[in-house]
């Protein structure tokens, strides 16, 4: 046993394999946000930016996890989480190419850190619950299972930052990822359903193009505005 947990029974690897693989499909877009935030320091910061904001971020997710059934009934909630989304995912896209000062090494590490935690909040609030229902309400499974995950998370970012540097059209998808989602968030919102009524799925996706859409075209504008 450890920390009340059958080590030896099925049921237990089997829980536990499930809340593994359930945080790392689900974290896709977060490696995302992550290697994006982080892809500007110098590398020698990268690497502790990843770290720590992926580090933060699952501890942040184990708490939030505690309380979003709850959270995720408030109205409002996903329409002000879609405009914060809406709002890194511009931000991202703007700070594009900002990376080359000096002396900003640590100011620019706490900010890709503070980044990675808000996007997190926001993109896990739909994401835990399929990680709590595969803890089936066991908190030290969830815990290990989540702390576990930190790694696979950490190494999906590292690699992306690589990628970005090479290929600088997936900072664009990334940004428009952040987009769809916020436009998804969006209408998922308790208060649009009790105000509009039952919306449908393509609806939804609509939505997500929509924001998609809308955060590229702004952010790519803004950093022209800027840049002229």
């Amino acid at each position: 046993m450890f920390l009340g947990l059958d080590l030896s029974s099925a049921a237990f690897w089997s829980a536990f394999g499930s809340i593994l693989l359930a945080n790392v499909v689900l974290s896709g877009d977060n490696a995302v946000v992550i290697a994006m935030a982080a892809r500007t320091l110098k590398p020698e910061q990268r690497s502790k930016a990843i770290f720590f904001g992926s580090a933060a971020a699952i501890v942040m997710r184990i708490l939030l996890t505690i309380v979003a059934i709850r959270l995720l009934t408030l109205p409002f909630l996903k329409i002000a989480g879609a405009g914060l989304l809406a709002y890194i995912g511009v931000d991202l896209l703007m700070g594009e190419g900002d990376g080359d000062g000096e002396g900003t090494e640590v100011n620019g590490m706490f900010n890709a850190i503070r980044t990675i935690l808000v996007a997190d909040l926001v993109m896990s609030l739909d994401n835990v619950l399929a990680v709590a229902a595969a803890a089936q309400g066991n908190l030290p499974l969830l815990t290990l299972g989540l702390l576990v995950s930190i790694p696979l998370i950490v190494f999906g970012a590292s690699l992306l930052t690589k990628v970005m540097e090479r290929f600088p059209i997936i900072i664009t998808i990334g940004a428009a990822l952040l987009g769809f989602l916020a436009g998804e968030m969006l209408l998922t919102d308790p208060a649009v359903a009790q105000y509009l009524g039952e919306v449908s799925e393509t609806t939804v996706k609509a939505a997500g193009v929509a924001g998609a859409v809308l955060v590229v075209a702004l952010g790519n504008w803004l950093q022209r505005r800027n840049n002229h």
